[in-house]
Protein backbone atom coordinates (compact mmCIF):
# COMPACT_ATOMS: atom_id res chain seq x y z
CA UNK A 1 0.00 0.00 0.00
CA UNK A 2 1.08 3.58 -0.68
CA UNK A 3 -0.12 6.43 1.49
CA UNK A 4 2.53 8.49 3.33
CA UNK A 5 2.74 11.20 0.63
CA UNK A 6 0.07 13.41 -0.86
CA UNK A 7 -1.14 12.29 -4.32
CA UNK A 8 0.86 14.88 -6.27
CA UNK A 9 4.15 13.94 -4.62
CA UNK A 10 3.32 10.25 -4.95
CA UNK A 11 2.77 10.66 -8.69
CA UNK A 12 6.05 12.57 -8.99
CA UNK A 13 7.94 9.91 -7.03
CA UNK A 14 6.65 7.05 -9.18
CA UNK A 15 7.30 9.00 -12.40
CA UNK A 16 10.97 9.45 -11.47
CA UNK A 17 11.75 5.80 -10.86
CA UNK A 18 12.09 2.89 -13.25
CA UNK A 19 8.50 2.34 -14.41
CA UNK A 20 6.74 -1.01 -14.01
CA UNK A 21 6.62 -3.04 -17.21
CA UNK A 22 3.34 -4.27 -18.80
CA UNK A 23 3.42 -7.52 -16.81
CA UNK A 24 3.47 -5.68 -13.49
CA UNK A 25 0.96 -3.09 -14.69
CA UNK A 26 -1.45 -5.81 -15.80
CA UNK A 27 -0.98 -7.74 -12.56
CA UNK A 28 -1.75 -4.65 -10.50
CA UNK A 29 -4.86 -3.97 -12.58
CA UNK A 30 -6.14 -7.54 -12.29
CA UNK A 31 -5.48 -7.55 -8.56
CA UNK A 32 -7.52 -4.37 -8.15
CA UNK A 33 -10.34 -5.81 -10.24
CA UNK A 34 -10.46 -9.16 -8.46
CA UNK A 35 -9.76 -8.21 -4.86
CA UNK A 36 -11.33 -4.77 -4.40
CA UNK A 37 -10.20 -3.18 -1.14
CA UNK A 38 -7.82 -6.06 -0.51
CA UNK A 39 -5.67 -4.73 -3.35
CA UNK A 40 -4.06 -2.45 -0.77
CA UNK A 41 -2.17 -5.53 0.41
CA UNK A 42 -0.17 -5.38 -2.83
CA UNK A 43 3.06 -3.38 -2.72
CA UNK A 44 2.98 -0.19 -4.83
CA UNK A 45 5.20 0.22 -7.91
CA UNK A 46 7.97 2.15 -6.16
CA UNK A 47 8.24 -0.47 -3.43
CA UNK A 48 8.33 -3.26 -5.99
CA UNK A 49 11.19 -1.49 -7.74
CA UNK A 50 12.98 -1.14 -4.39
CA UNK A 51 12.62 -4.85 -3.67
CA UNK A 52 14.09 -5.78 -7.02
CA UNK A 53 16.98 -3.36 -6.53
CA UNK A 54 17.74 -4.63 -3.02
CA UNK A 55 17.71 -8.26 -4.13
CA UNK A 56 20.14 -7.34 -6.89
CA UNK A 57 22.40 -5.30 -4.60
CA UNK A 58 22.82 -8.12 -2.07
CA UNK A 59 23.35 -10.66 -4.86
CA UNK A 60 20.57 -12.81 -3.45
CA UNK A 61 20.95 -16.48 -4.32
CA UNK A 62 18.34 -17.67 -1.82
CA UNK A 63 15.50 -15.40 -0.71
CA UNK A 64 12.42 -16.02 1.42
CA UNK A 65 9.13 -14.14 1.24
CA UNK A 66 6.40 -14.41 3.87
CA UNK A 67 3.12 -13.40 2.25
CA UNK A 68 2.60 -13.81 -1.50
CA UNK A 69 -0.92 -12.49 -2.22
CA UNK A 70 -1.18 -12.14 -6.03
CA UNK A 71 2.57 -12.22 -6.50
CA UNK A 72 3.60 -8.65 -7.37
CA UNK A 73 6.37 -8.44 -4.77
CA UNK A 74 7.36 -12.03 -5.53
CA UNK A 75 7.82 -11.19 -9.19
CA UNK A 76 9.94 -8.15 -8.35
CA UNK A 77 12.15 -10.10 -5.96
CA UNK A 78 12.57 -12.95 -8.44
CA UNK A 79 13.75 -10.52 -11.10
CA UNK A 80 16.42 -9.21 -8.74
CA UNK A 81 17.90 -12.60 -7.85
CA UNK A 82 21.41 -13.56 -8.85
CA UNK A 83 21.77 -15.93 -11.80
CA UNK A 84 20.50 -19.31 -10.66
CA UNK A 85 18.89 -17.78 -7.57
CA UNK A 86 15.81 -19.21 -5.85
CA UNK A 87 12.92 -17.54 -4.04
CA UNK A 88 10.80 -19.41 -1.50
CA UNK A 89 7.45 -17.69 -0.97
CA UNK A 90 4.85 -18.61 1.65
CA UNK A 91 1.08 -18.18 1.54
CA UNK A 92 -2.12 -20.06 2.36
CA UNK A 93 -4.42 -18.85 -0.44
CA UNK A 94 -4.74 -21.00 -3.54
CA UNK A 95 -7.17 -18.42 -4.94
CA UNK A 96 -4.82 -15.44 -4.91
CA UNK A 97 -1.64 -17.33 -5.70
CA UNK A 98 -3.28 -18.85 -8.78
CA UNK A 99 -3.27 -15.31 -10.16
CA UNK A 100 0.38 -14.97 -9.18
CA UNK A 101 1.40 -18.15 -11.01
CA UNK A 102 0.03 -16.88 -14.33
CA UNK A 103 2.03 -13.69 -14.14
CA UNK A 104 5.21 -15.42 -13.02
CA UNK A 105 4.93 -17.61 -16.11
CA UNK A 106 4.30 -14.61 -18.31
CA UNK A 107 7.33 -12.79 -16.85
CA UNK A 108 9.56 -15.83 -17.31
CA UNK A 109 10.47 -16.15 -13.63
CA UNK A 110 8.30 -19.10 -12.58
CA UNK A 111 11.24 -21.50 -12.50
CA UNK A 112 12.96 -19.33 -9.86
CA UNK A 113 9.99 -19.40 -7.46
CA UNK A 114 9.07 -22.12 -4.96
CA UNK A 115 5.54 -21.42 -3.67
CA UNK A 116 4.62 -23.19 -0.43
CA UNK A 117 0.90 -23.23 0.36
CA UNK A 118 0.99 -23.84 4.10
CA UNK A 119 1.17 -21.79 7.30
CA UNK A 120 4.33 -19.74 6.97
CA UNK A 121 5.68 -20.72 10.39
CA UNK A 122 5.54 -24.38 9.42
CA UNK A 123 7.45 -23.64 6.22
CA UNK A 124 10.07 -21.52 7.97
CA UNK A 125 10.61 -24.02 10.78
CA UNK A 126 11.22 -26.75 8.21
CA UNK A 127 14.14 -24.82 6.69
CA UNK A 128 17.70 -25.82 7.65
CA UNK A 129 19.00 -23.88 10.64
CA UNK A 130 22.28 -22.85 9.04
CA UNK A 131 22.58 -19.21 7.91
CA UNK A 132 21.91 -19.51 4.18
CA UNK A 133 19.23 -16.88 3.47
CA UNK A 134 20.48 -13.80 1.64
CA UNK A 135 17.26 -11.77 1.73
CA UNK A 136 13.92 -12.11 3.51
CA UNK A 137 10.74 -10.08 3.03
CA UNK A 138 7.94 -10.13 5.61
CA UNK A 139 4.54 -8.90 4.43
CA UNK A 140 1.86 -11.09 5.98
CA UNK A 141 -0.42 -11.23 9.03
CA UNK A 142 0.79 -8.57 11.43
CA UNK A 143 0.46 -10.54 14.71
CA UNK A 144 2.82 -13.12 13.22
CA UNK A 145 5.65 -10.71 12.42
CA UNK A 146 7.69 -11.35 15.58
CA UNK A 147 7.47 -15.12 15.13
CA UNK A 148 8.48 -14.87 11.47
CA UNK A 149 11.37 -12.63 12.46
CA UNK A 150 12.60 -15.09 15.06
CA UNK A 151 12.55 -17.95 12.58
CA UNK A 152 14.33 -15.94 9.90
CA UNK A 153 17.10 -14.08 11.74
CA UNK A 154 19.10 -17.21 12.72
CA UNK A 155 18.85 -18.41 9.12
CA UNK A 156 20.23 -15.20 7.60
CA UNK A 157 23.82 -15.12 6.44
CA UNK A 158 26.08 -12.40 7.82
CA UNK A 159 25.30 -9.31 5.78
CA UNK A 160 21.93 -10.72 4.74
CA UNK A 161 19.00 -8.32 4.47
CA UNK A 162 15.63 -8.59 6.21
CA UNK A 163 12.81 -6.37 4.94
CA UNK A 164 9.54 -5.83 6.81
CA UNK A 165 6.54 -4.08 5.29
CA UNK A 166 3.78 -1.94 6.84
CA UNK A 167 5.89 -0.90 9.82
CA UNK A 168 4.03 2.41 10.14
CA UNK A 169 0.62 0.77 9.72
CA UNK A 170 -1.22 3.80 8.37
CA UNK A 171 0.23 5.89 11.19
CA UNK A 172 -1.41 3.71 13.82
CA UNK A 173 1.90 2.84 15.50
CA UNK A 174 2.06 6.27 17.14
CA UNK A 175 -1.53 6.25 18.41
CA UNK A 176 -1.62 5.90 22.23
CA UNK A 177 -4.57 3.52 22.09
CA UNK A 178 -3.28 1.39 19.22
CA UNK A 179 -5.06 -1.96 18.98
CA UNK A 180 -5.15 -4.96 16.69
CA UNK A 181 -2.71 -4.88 13.79
CA UNK A 182 -1.33 -1.46 14.71
CA UNK A 183 -0.46 -2.70 18.20
CA UNK A 184 1.08 -5.86 16.74
CA UNK A 185 3.28 -3.82 14.43
CA UNK A 186 4.32 -1.53 17.26
CA UNK A 187 5.39 -4.58 19.28
CA UNK A 188 7.30 -5.85 16.26
CA UNK A 189 9.08 -2.52 15.79
CA UNK A 190 10.18 -2.50 19.42
CA UNK A 191 11.34 -6.10 19.08
CA UNK A 192 13.51 -5.23 16.09
CA UNK A 193 14.90 -2.15 17.82
CA UNK A 194 16.05 -4.28 20.76
CA UNK A 195 17.61 -6.99 18.57
CA UNK A 196 21.40 -6.65 18.63
CA UNK A 197 21.78 -9.30 15.93
CA UNK A 198 20.91 -6.68 13.32
CA UNK A 199 21.42 -3.06 12.40
CA UNK A 200 18.31 -1.46 11.01
CA UNK A 201 16.70 1.61 9.50
CA UNK A 202 13.03 2.43 9.03
CA UNK A 203 12.04 4.13 5.78
CA UNK A 204 8.94 6.20 5.08
CA UNK A 205 8.31 4.63 1.68
CA UNK A 206 4.76 3.32 1.12
CA UNK A 207 3.33 2.22 4.51
CA UNK A 208 6.76 2.08 6.12
CA UNK A 209 9.56 -0.38 5.42
CA UNK A 210 12.24 -1.61 7.81
CA UNK A 211 15.57 -2.73 6.38
CA UNK A 212 17.72 -4.78 8.75
CA UNK A 213 21.20 -6.13 8.03
CA UNK A 214 22.27 -9.29 9.83
CA UNK A 215 25.49 -8.66 11.74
Amino acid sequence: MSGQLDPELQTYLVAHGTPPDPVLTDLAAETARLTGDRAQMQVPPEQGALLRLLASLVGAEFAVEVGTFTGYSTLCLARGLATGGRLLTCDISEEWTSVARRYWERAGVAERIDLRLAPALDTLRALPREPAVDLAFIDADKPGYVDYWEELVPRMRAGGLLIADNVLYHGGVVEPGAEGNAAAIRRFNEHVLADDRVEQVMLGIADGVTLARRR
